[in-house]
This record gives structure tokens, sequence and C-alpha cells, in this order.
């Protein structure tokens, strides 16, 4: 359990409505399905103009006999246990999200057959949350307007509109305003997605949030486009949406054009950060709560966006998003990119970790430094080792974390990061962790075609400070005194590493994807009575 002073310095970030939120959320005692009490709405038209993106790249099926999602597999029985106690609270969430229904491994009947399914078993439980009725509104609204992914079968679709109303005013109701963030930022979405797919009173009641929506928006993509969570991966999974927003008000002439001209900025904005947090090999960094397969891949959305006649519209200066703190630079055969920033926002960090001033290396489009991704999202030992200092490209001081961590998503004493300089082939962060907020880590980094070089500073001198170099999972390094070499698929990559410390290679878990974990090597040196550190990366 967490210290009282602990719970304070977390409690003291709320914002009003994040108490009333909460107040009214647990005097509810959870979510209470509603019924629409009107008739039922009907499309608005019949298919989208550009085609939806399938499955996430974690859903693998056969027909419905079983489903693995998060590398978590589940062989279903004559029917399909809703609650799915088995399987932990993130899977069951994306069981009730039916993103798995879009996989071409499935029927148009196996589709029809499981939603009707939903509807007549499962009349309250989990998937009446906020969350999960945000992100199903989406999938089952894009399958009745996909041509050919259910049947033509008209009283089946009355009962999933039917379904879709219910949906809409129990969310209506319960917008998850007590936690904010991209939770109430997809309420928005779903309702104003729905809004413009179909028509009728409900439907112009739900489009009503377009205001509102566009109003989150500018909070939280800010002027460099990133997503204010910091996490690559909710970056990826919201733009998706965006994008089928867009997708449907182009189908609806009239229905909202300000507001789609407004949402193509954004999402032009949105598409050129991406670019900025993508490695070589054409995925996403994982800085925060990030794992590959989760999210649609950049070149993905890149092609949804262009279908859409959107564009990547590129931060002001090359290689910087200065409000989110990420930097990437870029020479040779060297692609660096660095996380300087807060946890944000900070009334909701619950997706970030302690990476302050950490970063990750690609040398000739392999990764070779990565970050450690996350396994789940309940409290345990991988979840808090995926957010700790540890787990991380940086230096951990006098054996303290940068962030007061605790619970899955929970963050008390935060440190003070920022970017203080960025120029061309050159980033300068600083950090004070919150436990010892006197010592000022200060990183410079600098990439040219020859070598990436790291400068680590103290202020004040550091009683004990453990640096580290986490390395891509199947990576072999040869450490000799303070030089390592890592052989890679093409040369062999020599490192400098910063003199008076004891350096070892330690095995640590690395959590590429949710639910899989991993080996990999992790430089370790540690010293004490630390002032500075230098490092030197290079090619044989």
């Amino acid at each position: 359990m967490p210290s009282i002073p602990t719970v304070l310095r977390t409690l003291w970030y709320l914002r009003p409505e994040q108490w009333k939120g909460q107040l009214r959320h647990r005097l509810r005692g959870g979510v209470k399905p509603l019924r629409f009490d009107g008739k039922a709405p009907s499309l608005r038209f019949s298919a989208l103009g550009t085609h939806v993106l399938g499955a996430p790249g974690h859903v693998h099926c056969d027909g419905l006999a079983e489903l693995t999602m998060l590398n978590h597999p589940v062989v279903f029985g004559p029917e399909i246990d809703w609650e799915m106690a088995s399987a932990g609270p993130l899977w069951r969430y994306q069981l009730h999200q039916f993103d798995w229904a879009r996989s071409v491994r499935l029927s148009a009947e196996d589709r029809e057959r499981v939603i009707l399914d939903w509807i007549s078993r499962h009349p309250v439980g989990t998937g009446w949350d906020a969350g999960p009725i945000s992100l199903r509104l989406f999938t089952w609204l894009k399958l009745l307007l996909t041509e050919s992914a259910l049947p033509a079968n008209e009283e089946s679709r009355r009962r999933m509109l039917a379904s879709i109303a219910d949906q809409l005013v129990t969310l209506e109701a319960h917008l998850e305003t007590h936690l904010l963030a991209n939770h109430y930022l997809w309420n928005l979405l779903a309702l104003v997605f729905a809004g413009t797919c179909l028509e009728g009173r409900l439907a112009d009641s739900v489009f009503a949030y377009g205001e509102r929506l566009v109003a989150e928006l500018d909070e939280q993509f800010g002027d460099d486009g990133v997503h204010y969570e910091r996490s690559p991966m909710y970056h990826a999974l919201l733009l998706e949406t965006l994008l089928d927003l867009i997708n449907a008000l182009a189908a609806a002439p009239g229905r909202g054009d300000s507001l789609g001209a407004t949402l193509r900025e954004k999402a032009a904005r949105s598409l050129g950060a991406l670019e900025t947090l993508t490695h070589p090999d054409g995925d996403i960094a994982l800085f925060g709560d990030s794992a590959h397969g989760l999210a649609p891949r950049p070149s993905q959305l890149h092609a949804y966006g262009q279908a859409l006649g959107i564009r990547s519209s590129h931060p002001d200066e090359s290689g910087v998003l200065r409000p989110s703190g990420f930097v990437r630079l870029e020479a040779g055969p060297f692609v660096l990119l660095v996380s300087a920033g807060m946890p944000s926002p900070p009334y909701q960090p619950g997706h970030a970790h302690c990476d302050a001033l950490s970063f990750e290396l690609s040398v000739r489009g392999q990764r070779v430094v990565t970050d450690t991704g996350v396994f789940e999202y309940q409290p345990g030992p991988h979840r808090d080792h995926a957010r700790s200092t540890a787990a991380h490209a940086t230096v951990q001081i006098n054996g303290n974390e940068q962030a007061e961590t605790w619970a899955a998503h929970r963050i008390g004493g935060r440190p003070d990061v920022a970017l203080t300089r960025f120029e061309p082939g050159s980033a300068i962060g600083v950090c004070a962790g919150f436990a010892d907020p006197e010592v000022l880590h200060k990183r410079s980094f600098c990439v040219d075609s020859e070598a990436v070089t790291l400068e680590d500073s103290f202020d004040i001198e550091a009683a004990t400070a453990e640096f580290r170099l986490p390395l891509a999972p199947g990576l072999d390094p040869i450490l000799e005194g303070r030089r390592a070499r890592v052989p890679l698929a093409e040369g062999t990559l020599q490192i400098e590493l910063p003199a008076g410390l004891d350096w070892k290679i330690e095995m640590a878990a690395a959590y590429p994807e949710f639910g899989k974990a991993v080996e990999r090597p992790v430089l370790v040196g540690r010293g004490t009575r630390v002032t500075a550190g230098s490092w030197t990366l290079s090619l044989a």
C-alpha cells in the first residue's frame, strides 16, 4: 500500500472535474446500462468511402474456436464467456471492444453470430463500461458500413442499431471524466462518429459533442502534433480513430464540414509527428506505455491518411517535438530518438514511465538500444519493472526512481524534466528526480555520420549512480573493461563507456509486445561520488 504522502502527492494534481467524476462514479457503483426510449437510429449512408484498417496485429483467430490476443490464447466452448475473468482485465476489455472481429479469418456469418450473441447474453457487465463501448461503437459501425463484412440480414442490422442506441445513451451518461485523457477523448470521438454515421434524434444529440471534441483535441494534441500522454502507441491508436471519423464525415457531405476541416489539420500534424517517432524498421519507438502489435503500424496510418487526402504536416523544426520533449537525431547509419519530457498530463500520467533523458538507437536500420515496452497493466513485478528507471537507457541517482510510481497507473512525486537546447545534430536535456531534486542530471546528445556521443554531468556529486544501456533482445555484447563491442547484422558497434564505473553485462526483461517477456542484455555501470560520464558509440 502507498504511504499517505504518496497518495496526497498523487491527488494534488487532479482536476476538479476528476474529483466530481470520481465521486459520481463511486456513488453509482459502476456503469448501469440504459435503454434508449425512442426509435432506433438508421444509417445515414450505406458505406464508407475509404477502406478502413483491419484487425490489430496482436489478434490471431481461426474462426471462433480460438482467439489469441495480447499473446494470450483462449479456446472457446459452445459459447463465448463474455466475462472471461481468467484472461485479465485488459484482455477482457479487448474482447468487448470487438477489434478482433475485423479479422479476415472470420466470416461475415461469424461476425453476425458473435455480435448477436453479445446483444443477447451480455445485458450488463464489463462490456458496458464506457471504454469498451467507445471502441466497440467504432467497430460495429465500421462493420455495418463495409461491404460484405456482415450478412445482408435486415433483422440482424435492426438489432445491432437498437443495441448501438442503448450503448450511446449509456456512454453519454457515463463519460469518463473521472479519468479524462485518452479515455475521455475516445468517448467524445465515439459519440461524434456515431452521430456522423447515423441519422435520427439520437444521432443529432450525440453529434453535438463535436465542439467539445475539438476543444479536447486542442488540449490533447499539442502544436507539435503529439498526443500529450507521450506514448507513441496511444498516439497511433487515437490517430486511427481520428482518421475513421474523417472518413465518416467525408461520406456525409454537409454533416460537419467545418469540423472535418479541423480534424484533417489535426490528423496531418499527428501523422507528421509519428514520422519523428518511427524507427527505420517502420515501427514506433517504445517510450512510455508502448508495445508493438496493438496499434496500426505507421505505414498503415500514412496510407489510410493518403487515401483520405491527408498528408503529413511536419513540425516547424525538423527532428524536434518541443512541447513533448521528443528529439530525433539522424546522421549516417545512426537514428537516435530521445525522450526529454515530463510525465504527462499532470492530472493523468498513468501511461508515463521513469524514462527522462533515455533514448533508443537504430544503426543501419537495426534496433540496438531499446526501451523496455509493456507487458500488462495489472500491478505486479512486470508492471513495476516496465515503469522503473532501471528499465530505461538513462541514469539512476542514489538508488531512487525518477518519479514516484505506484499501483499500475499512478504517480505521486514527479521529476522536473526539460529539453534545454536543440539544434541539428545535437540536443541537451536536464532532469531532477523527485527524490533527489538537488542533483540536476544534464545529458547532451550529439550524432554525426561517424559516431553518437553522450555527455552526462551532475551539478553536485551523486553519492551513487547507475548508468544503463539496455540492448535489443538477441544482441550479444562483449565487454572488455569499459569498452563494449556489439556484433550487428552489418558491422560491429563499438561503445566507449563512462570511466570510473564498475561495468557489467546483466540480463533483464523486455516486453516488445503485450504478454510477451524476453530477456535482453543490459550494460550496467555502477559508481560512487559520480560527477560526469562520457560515451561514444561508433561502427567498427
